[in-house]
């Protein structure tokens, strides 16, 4: 602190006045002596830059400014019971990598416990004398890898041609897959199962692929396709997002409709070996090897699938239970849709960092004593300071300019914080010059014999510590004043004065004798590199927000200035734009609404593309499109009831609903459409052959891999992951196994299929062409 302040008085070396809300806080309209905080801030500089190191050189100043606070400044403060925050602009960044790391044992138990039930139900019904034959956990495993192969395929890919993975993509992607790749397992083993028994093991896949590969490759198509039309959005989280997912499934369907079948080949030949599970060298024989076989040599129908066939769908084919259904789900999208517009934009930092973060404190304590919000700068481009413009009327705010200027349109913004969110009339390096090369502070432009400037008289060399008096006897007793006013037109400086006392300004030092010095105050403000020309390519002045505590708060100040900057620029025919620090983060949330929404039914139209181009009905489609849409809907209504902001990770797993919910819809509908019969017999058919898969392979495979995620250390994983992923599996389990049966079994499309009479009078099933 001793190289910025004077150690007699700790204050500022040249003891300028300051801003009592940049430095205090704590306090009640202008009672500065009842304030209970204080703020310090160090600049530093930094820059956007392709060569050097200064950007470099900041960023280790701050790491080791927070490696002091930590270390030394905040157990002194505690000693005195005092309590410090601090934070600097790369802090958010660094605890987010220390937050990535930090869940790492919560995301590996979630995907040990589905893995774990993967393994129990591609299984048989477990019986302890067989289960060590029965089980398929070589089989889980392989198909975990096959996975875990294809998320590294895309990754590999993506990194090879350039582009850089976040951290949402190293979350999310291989939870996706994993969830997508185990539904497309349980369905194929699940699908081989029903099979008679005395066909040959090449026979039984066969007839399982035609059964429930076209269900598979629509679903998976439709992923592809749904994610690789979102990689064309404008923001860059859902963009990459959906490149890595896009290519992720695609590997991971080509993987599970090749390797996989082929593992489970070996792994039914093994079953029926009796070799052991895991340790297929071991044989061993059973009595019991034929149990599980029903009439005729095929195997009886498990629990689950004799529920859904003799419980579940009969229930659902009453009619008042029909209405029943149809009422509420109606009723729950349409107040879906009021909820929907509650969602907020934003994402609270308290979330994403870590709960034991130092920031968390420093949030805190900003939004509860802080009487100021962050700088706000008024950036103008090419300002043409010469004699023949009128732009230096445009900008400024002392006599003889405009009324509708730059600076007095501010300066009428801040008498409307509430709407405008500016705090103050801005600083102005412009009215400062203009007031410095004017007669009548004498004090300020000076000039030696020699045409040099010459600082004022309480200023070395004009005062030397060792003098007696000041300005009598030393260097500067011929100094005169720069200008007169008949130098001046209409105290307005010349294009040759402005070039030549710019420079001099920027450099004077304020004091007693002169506070409009600029240097310290405006050195950063006027970009000075070609201004010989006439035009400043680029300055600045500077306000303040107004306290900005929530999302909304960022939100709205980003907006409103970026609306005045807009108003005023076609006003004065001049290029003006506003930046404070936190815009770059807040950018997105201007349109995040519209990109969310562009994006939802850019992919639940693909999906209906895919599934008509497959299935050639628009009626399917359009029933898909509907539940998917109910659902997307519903997860909206979900959010603004458990206040989950819209955001580039909520966006991400929007986007990732419509690939998931595709799962609950499109077996089921694939099922009732190469089913015979009418309606009703269909919807049961339909529920008895995919329903227990779509429960068990789809619906508790990601619950449980979902309700482990509760457990997390860092908020950001409860509320976007926990919560958001337990209301997409709900909402799909609800949506594929209640109300899609029901709207099947009302207006679904006719069967694709028809009755042939065979050679031995037995009734078959064949596709109509």
């Amino acid at each position: 602190f001793q190289h910025y302040t004077s150690a007699d008085n700790c204050r500022s070396a040249f003891k300028a006045p300051l801003e009592p809300s940049t430095a205090l806080g704590g306090f009640s309209g202008n009672n500065y002596s009842e304030a209970s905080a204080f703020i310090i801030t160090y600049p530093v500089n930094n820059a956007v830059e392709k060569e050097g190191n200064e950007t470099e050189r900041a960023v280790a100043w701050e790491k080791a400014f927070i490696d002091l606070a930590k270390n030394e400044l905040l157990p002194m403060a505690q000693s005195q019971n005092l309590t410090l925050s601090f934070s600097s602009e790369s802090s958010i960044e660094e605890e987010l990598k220390r937050e990535s790391t930090a869940d790492a044992i919560t995301i590996v138990i979630s995907y040990l416990v589905m893995f774990a039930y993967i393994s129990l139900t591609l299984g048989d019904t477990p019986r302890l004398s067989t289960f060590y034959v029965s089980s398929k956990v070589l089989l889980g495993l392989t198909g975990v890898v096959l996975v875990m192969l294809s998320v590294l395929g895309s990754v590999g890919f993506f990194s090879a041609i350039g582009v850089k993975s976040t951290l949402i993509i190293m979350e999310v992607i291989p939870f996706l897959v994993l969830a997508v790749g185990v539904d497309n397992m349980c369905i194929l083993v699940h699908a081989v199962k029903r099979q008679p028994l005395e066909l040959p093991i090449e026979g039984r896949i066969s007839n399982a692929l035609v059964e429930v590969g076209p269900s598979i490759t629509l679903a998976s198509l439709s992923e592809v396709l749904a994610f690789a039309v979102g990689s064309f959005i404008p923001m860059p989280a859902c963009r990459v997002f959906s490149m890595f997912a896009a290519l992720a499934v695609l590997l991971d369907f080509l993987l599970q409709v090749t390797a996989f079948v082929a593992l489970i080949v070996f792994d039914f030949l093994r079953a029926e070996d009796r070799r052991v599970d895991c340790f297929p060298c071991l044989k061993i024989s059973s009595p019991n090897a034929d149990s599980d076989k029903g009439i005729g040599g095929v195997r009886r129908p498990g629990l689950l699938a004799r529920y859904m066939k003799e419980v579940h769908a009969p229930i659902l084919g009453i009619w008042v239970v029909k209405i029943v259904v149809i009422a509420i789900f109606a009723a729950i999208t349409v107040a879906s849709i009021a909820l929907a517009t509650r969602v907020e934009p934003g994402l609270e930092q308290q979330i994403v960092l870590p709960r034991d973060s130092y920031l968390q404190g420093y949030f805190k304590n900003v939004s509860e004593y802080l009487r100021i919000g962050p700088p706000l700068y008024f950036v103008v481009k090419n300002y043409n300071y010469s004699s023949e413009s009128n732009q230096t009327n445009q900008l400024c705010s002392i006599s003889q300019c405009d009324s509708n200027s730059l600076l007095n349109e501010i300066a009428r913004e801040s008498l409307r914080p509430e709407s405008s969110h500016i705090a103050k009339p801005a600083a102005s390096w412009l009215d400062d010059f203009l007031v410095w090369v004017s007669p009548e502070a004498f004090g300020c432009c000076r000039k030696f014999t020699n045409a040099t400037y010459c600082p004022p008289d309480d200023q070395t060399p004009c005062c030397s510590s060792g003098s007696g008096s000041c300005g009598l006897g030393g260097l500067c007793k011929d100094c005169t004043t720069c200008f007169r006013h008949a130098d001046l037109n209409n105290d307005r400086p010349s294009t040759m004065q402005f070039k030549e006392k710019l420079p001099w300004f920027l450099n004077a030092l304020p004091s007693a004798d002169c506070a409009k010095g600029g240097h310290g105050a405006y050195t950063g403000s006027v970009e000075l590199q070609g201004y010989e020309n006439g035009v400043i390519q680029a300055s600045s002045f500077r306000t303040y927000h107004t306290p900005l505590n929530k999302q909304r708060d960022f939100v709205d100040s980003l907006r409103a200035a970026r609306e005045f900057s807009s108003r005023v620029s076609k006003s004065l025919k001049m290029e003006i734009f506003p930046y404070s620090v936190f815009y770059m983060f807040f950018e997105q949330y201007l349109d995040i609404w519209r990109t969310a929404l562009i994006n939802l039914a850019i992919a639940i139209g693909a999906v209906s593309l895919v599934c008509f181009v497959i299935t050639w009905s628009l009626w399917s489609s359009g029933i898909i499109m509907l539940v998917l849409a109910m659902i997307v809907i519903d997860l909206l209504g979900v959010m603004a009831i458990l206040d989950i902001q819209l955001n580039a990770v909520s966006v991400v797993n929007l986007v990732m609903s419509v690939g998931i919910a595709v799962e609950f819809c499109v077996h089921i509908t694939h099922a009732f459409t190469v089913s015979i019969g009418d309606r009703e017999q269909r919807v049961k058919e339909a529920l008895g052959t995919m329903g227990a898969s779509v429960f068990s392979g789809i619906t508790l495979t990601k619950l449980v891999g979902v309700i482990v995620l509760c457990f997390s250390r860092t908020e950001v994983f409860v509320v976007y992951y926990f919560q958001m992923y337990l209301a997409l599996v709900l909402l799909g389990f609800l949506h594929g196994l209640v109300f899609l049966p029901v709207v099947l079994s009302i207006f679904g499309p006719p069967s694709r299929c028809k009755l042939v009479e065979k050679q031995e009078d037995r009734p078959s099933v064949s596709l109509r062409p």
